[in-house]
């Protein structure tokens, strides 16, 4: 029996059924403004490195940007198409490249884009270790923003191909030199919602106690 005062039961469906969703987007429902703030919202209550909450979000509805924001992603399609036909002998890993491929194709037709940023670019040499204190500073909040879209019947997906052009991004959207982008989530409603939990090994198989053994 848990001891938590929620329905710990609902809190566990959400987690292991909060998918990278692609080809199940509602393409022609629009997504509410007060939705992505109230997602926000809760995501604001994740933690950051020394609470600093150096959170921004770039949302984009507008469908010139989107188109714009479609045409950079879209570059990324040679390269994903390869991957999609190099895995034709593994079916579960060409049906994701075929998802992933749809998405390059199909991104500015999704209603809205959301651009997590971090204030603060890190130096050009700099320790290792401050990858993990900036990105573990906003991947928290980005998790919950998504876990908040999938409680309310929307659905995204974590993508990184802007970011091989995110000068170029920047410059279409406005957003200052000193800040970092670290994604762009695609978001809409789905079509349905009965996503399912996927196929995963057993804890004990990707647990190491004490000491890493092969």
């Amino acid at each position: 029996m848990s001891d938590t005062p929620f329905d710990v039961s609902t809190f566990d469906h959400i987690l292991s059924t909060t998918r990278a969703v692609r080809r199940r987007f509602d393409l022609a429902r629009p997504v509410e403004a007060e939705v992505i703030r109230d997602c926000v919202r809760l995501s604001q209550q994740a933690p950051s490195g020394q609470d600093a909450q150096g959170w921004r979000w770039m949302v984009v509805t507008d469908p010139d940007k989107r188109a714009q924001l479609g045409e950079i992603y879209g570059r990324g399609l040679p390269g994903l198409r390869e991957l999609e036909q190099g895995h034709e002998d593994d079916p579960k890993t060409h049906r994701m490249y075929q998802a992933v491929v749809w998405l390059a194709e199909h991104l500015a037709e999704v209603p809205c884009h959301v651009i997590p940023c971090v204030l603060g670019r890190p130096p050009e040499q700099f320790e290792p270790a401050l990858y993990g204190t900036i990105y573990g500073s906003i991947i928290p909040a980005v998790w919950s923003f998504q876990l908040a879209l999938r409680s309310r019947g929307l659905g995204s997906c974590y993508t990184t191909l802007t970011l091989y052009y995110e000068a170029e991004v920047r410059e279409l959207l406005g957003i200052p030199d000193n800040v970092l982008q670290v994604a762009l989530l695609p978001v809409a409603y789905t079509t349905g919602t009965d996503f399912k939990i996927g196929k995963r090994p057993p804890p004990d198989e990707v647990i190491h106690w004490d000491h890493w053994t092969d």
